[in-house]
């Protein structure tokens, strides 16, 4: 991670191009075991969404603010980090249905709806994880209000991270790849 940390984002698109132009069309990029469970994109990806570049800004901080990351970097115990994967959570409750856009003109009402239908779920407590989300009516409605979705994901990972406390292990397997990690809930 200090070598990655090291590198600029020029850099470190160059590097994963590179991988990427020599490997077969429908196998460009390069996997994580938790992908594919999650439904994730892979961490070695610089566009729509940049997750390397998040992996890049994000976890050197983790790493300096010293918290324990379970199964990859041990730290302070009392202060753990865990991934969450929102679109992973929202997916189980919307299936191919969009709850969020950036880009002003998809601000849809059908989108609208949709956070409106995960609120709905997370307070009555149907999802796979078994909690329920206890929320004030402005809460609710400042997460329905958030074309963006942004709000609405942090709370999708913190039901996830929640789920994690009542786990062993904060359940994660117990054979995770200490460079890969995994996607908690996953």
């Amino acid at each position: 991670m200090r070598h990655y940390a090291a590198l600029s984002r020029d850099e470190i698109r160059a590097t994963f191009k590179a991988f990427c132009d020599a490997r077969p069309v429908g196998a460009k990029f390069a996997h994580r075991a938790a992908d594919g469970p999650a439904g994730s994109s892979p961490s070695m990806k610089w566009v729509n969404p940049p997750v390397a570049f998040m992996l890049h800004a994000g976890v050197p901080l983790l790493m300096q603010a010293g918290v324990h990351l379970p199964g990859l970097h041990a730290g302070d115990e009392a202060r753990v980090a865990l991934e969450g994967y929102p679109g992973m959570l929202a997916r189980e409750l919307l299936g191919a249905r969009s709850y969020k856009s950036d880009t002003r003109a998809k601000q849809t009402p059908e989108r609208l709806i949709a956070r409106i239908d995960v609120v709905d779920a997370l307070d009555q407590g149907r999802t796979r994880l078994g909690l329920r989300l206890k929320l004030t009516h402005a809460q609710r409605e400042s997460l329905v209000a958030d074309a963006s979705g942004d709000r609405l994901d942090a709370v999708l990972c913190l039901v996830q991270a929640a789920w994690a406390t009542t786990r062993p292990n904060h359940g994660l397997p117990p054979d995770i790849d200490p460079l890969e990690g995994w996607i908690v809930s996953a």
